[in-house]
C-alpha cells in the first residue's frame, strides 16, 4: 500500500515505526511545512518523494492512503482535501476543532466511500480494552472515572524536547482522548451533564489548564483534569467500581492493591491501530474507529467549550 504522511513530528515518527512493521507498506510521499525537517524525515523513513504542497501529493495517483499528523487546526481542511482526492485517511486527533466540522467530515467520507479512521489510540491500549471488556460483560459496574493528563508545555516543545512552530489545544487534543475513553468504556453515545473550566491563559499559548466533569448513564461520575504546566509527565486514569478499583498508569493497569492486571505497553505503540486501518482498506470495510464512533466525543467537547465561556475560553 502506497502511503502519504502529512507531518514529521513525534507522532508521525510513531506511525512510521508502526507501519514499518506492517507488510507491503510503501512510504511514497512525505508532506511537510518546512524544507529541512521534511527532507530529513523523508530520508530517515525512506520516502521516495517529499514536498511542502499537499495538493501535489494528493495529485499523485499512486498514493492510496494518507496519514495526517499535522497541527490541530489543519486537520479538517487537509482531511477534506484528502477524501475529495479519493484517498483513504488515517487521521490523528482532533478530527476537527468543532463538532459541526467533525460531522461534515464523517458525512464526506460516507458520500465518497473512503475509509476514515480516527486515532483515538487509547481504545487500542490493552489496559483500556480490559476495562472496556469488564464493563461490557457486566463484571465491573462503574461509579467513577478520575483521569489526569499532564505534560510540560510552558516552553512549547514536543515530547522529545524539540521546539514547536505551533501551539497545542488542551481541550480539542488531549481532553479529546480522555472524553472519548470515558464514553467508550461506558458504552455511552452522549454526556448530558458537562461542565468545564479553563485556567488562566498563557501569554502566547492560550489555555494551559483544564478541569472538566460529566455524568454518564446510568450515573457514572467523570472528572478530567489536565495541565501543560506540570513539571513531570503524567497519564493516569482511576476506574472505581463495585467489584474492583483499577488504575491505568502510563500503559500499565493495576488493581486496588497495586498488583499488575495488564502489563505495560507504551501508549505510543500504534501497531494494532495502524494495522487495523490497513486491514480495513484491504477488506473494503469500516475501520475500528470511524467518524461516527467519535462524534459523541466531539459533541461533548463542544458542550465543554460552551460551558467554559465566561471564564477563559479559546
Amino acid at each position: 500500500m502506497n502511503i502519504c504522511m502529512v507531518g514529521y513530528g513525534a507522532i508521525a515518527e510513531k506511525h512510521m515505526e508502526a507501519l514499518s512493521g506492517i507488510d507491503d507498506i510503501r512510504p511514497l510521499v512525505l508532506v511537510g511545512r518546512r524544507p529541512d525537517p521534511s527532507a530529513a524525515f523523508a530520508r530517515q523513513w525512506r520516502f521516495e518523494h517529499h514536498t511542502l504542497d499537499l495538493d501535489e501529493a494528493l495529485a499523485n495517483k499512486q498514493v492510496e492512503a494518507v496519514i495526517i499528523t499535522s497541527p490541530n487546526e489543519q486537520h479538517f481542511p487537509q482531511s477534506q482535501k484528502t477524501l475529495r482526492a479519493g484517498k483513504h485517511l488515517l487521521l490523528e486527533i482532533p478530527m476537527a476543532m468543532n463538532a459541526a466540522d467533525a460531522q461534515r467530515l464523517t458525512a464526506l467520507s460516507r458520500k465518497l466511500d473512503r475509509r476514515l479512521m480516527i486515532c483515538h489510540s487509547m481504545r487500542y491500549m490493552p489496559a483500556m480494552r480490559e476495562v472496556h471488556d469488564r464493563i461490557a460483560q457486566g463484571r465491573l459496574h462503574l461509579h467513577q472515572i478520575v483521569a489526569f493528563f499532564g505534560v510540560l508545555r510552558r516552553m512549547n516543545t514536543t515530547s522529545t524536547g524539540k521546539a514547536r512552530s505551533w501551539t497545542d489545544n488542551i481541550l480539542w487534543h488531549h481532553a479529546a482522548h480522555l472524553v472519548d475513553l470515558s464514553l467508550w468504556v461506558c458504552g455511552c453515545r452522549q454526556a448530558p451533564d458537562v461542565h468545564c473550566r479553563f485556567g488562566p491563559p498563557h501569554p502566547t499559548q492560550s489555555v494551559m489548564d483544564l478541569h472538566m466533569t460529566m455524568t454518564l448513564p446510568p450515573r457514572v461520575l467523570v472528572c478530567i483534569a489536565e495541565s501543560y504546566n506540570i513539571s513531570v509527565y503524567r497519564w493516569r486514569v482511576l476506574f472505581i467500581g463495585e467489584e474492583a478499583t483499577l488504575e491505568f498508569d502510563d500503559g500499565t493497569l493495576y488493581d486496588g492493591q497495586g498488583k499488575v492486571v495488564v502489563p505495560h505497553r507504551s501508549i505510543v505503540d500504534l501497531h494494532d491501530q495502524d494495522q487495523e486501518f490497513v486491514n480495513a482498506i484491504q477488506a473494503g470495510r469500516d475501520p475500528g474507529i470511524t467518524g461516527e464512533d467519535v462524534l459523541p466525543a466531539m459533541e461533548t467537547l463542544q458542550k465543554a467549550q460552551a460551558s467554559a465561556k465566561g471564564a477563559w475560553a479559546f
